[in-house]
């Protein structure tokens, strides 16, 4: 059971499932989409998800605050949001649920560095946040360990200084890919072993430049949709080699500052902006090539959001 405060603890979620008695909480595969910015301002709203099935969105909880360009990751047990801005100032505010039980965030820890438009990316143990914007165009990977809190640590170094990156993971490997520099957007994208410590190496490039796309991934395939200008495009690479990414699909409307997460079989897309902030949720099958489908609507118009989910890729 939760303690007196009435958060659960990793050992009670664990007991209450292996017992049968989790059947109040959420079942199954849950996607999280978490923050954003819609018609209204920035939003602390925290929506899931399904993802097996299709629909809309349903309301999860809140974080601490209305943040927007913020970066969400996860293990099978927490979701995990952090830096993002408010009122145009970054922040380092890391801040946790539990996946499968619909509530506010709780405090987890800080990053290094108070920091905006960063992209984070997961296996089951540690979540990495990679590059933003705090004054200038950051080359930083942070690190923690998702089943503790505390504050992150540094990781290494990505290949470039650049903001607006997209993320995802198998349970060995992050990619990161594209970003807005100093000098543009970029097609590069980088890889790091999750386990280890250690800077970025780089694995191939997008096909264009690239920023403000959605990410996500099943343990073989990295999947990166959309684009800053707006774009339909979807691309896929295979996390465990190198190499230039490959045209999928297209999505259904063109889209940028957009947030995914996945399963290990369906890709799902919060579109963000298709010209305006949008509730549009569309899906793909990974394994597969091919265009995108409708799958529902968030609670809300929004864009700039993050997600992730307890089924991903690095999971």
């Amino acid at each position: 059971m939760p303690s007196y405060s009435g958060v659960w603890t990793l050992t009670a979620v664990y007991q209450a499932v292996g017992a049968g008695n989790w059947s109040s909480f959420l079942q199954g595969n849950i996607g999280l989409f978490g923050g954003g910015s819609g018609a209204g301002g920035n939003t602390n709203v925290i929506g899931y998800i399904t993802i097996t099935t299709t629909g809309n969105a349903t309301d999860f909880g809140d974080l601490v605050s209305p943040i927007y360009v913020l970066a969400g990751c996860a293990s099978s047990v927490r979701g995990i949001f952090a830096g993002g801005a408010a009122s145009g100032v970054g922040t380092n505010v890391i801040q946790y649920v539990t996946i499968v039980s619909p509530s506010n965030t709780i405090d987890f820890g800080d990053l290094v560095g108070a920091q905006s438009n960063t992209a984070g990316a997961s296996n089951n143990t540690r979540g990495l946040f990679f590059g933003g914007y705090e004054g200038g165009y950051l080359n930083t990977i942070d690190y923690i360990t998702i089943a503790t809190t505390g504050n992150a640590t540094d990781f290494g170094d990505t290949t470039s200084q650049s903001y607006s990156k997209a993320a995802c993971a198998s349970t060995t490997r992050a990619l990161t890919a594209g970003g807005q520099t100093s000098g543009g957007s970029i097609n590069i994208i980088d890889y790091v072993t999750i386990a280890t410590t250690g800077n970025a190496t780089d694995f191939g490039d997008l096909l264009g430049v690239s920023f403000q796309m959605g990410a996500c991934s099943s343990a073989t395939r990295g999947i990166f949709s959309g684009n800053n200008p707006l774009s339909n495009v979807i691309q896929y690479v295979t996390i465990a080699s190198t190499g230039n990414a490959t045209d999928f699909g297209d999505l259904l409307n063109p889209a940028l500052q957009s947030a995914a997460t996945s399963n290990s079989t369906r890709g799902v897309i919060a579109l963000g902006s298709i010209g305006s902030p949008s509730n549009i949720i569309e899906y793909i099958t990974i394994a597969s090539t091919g265009n995108a489908t409708d799958f529902g609507d968030l609670t809300a118009a929004a864009d700039s959001l993050a997600a992730c989910s307890n089924c991903h890729g690095g999971i």
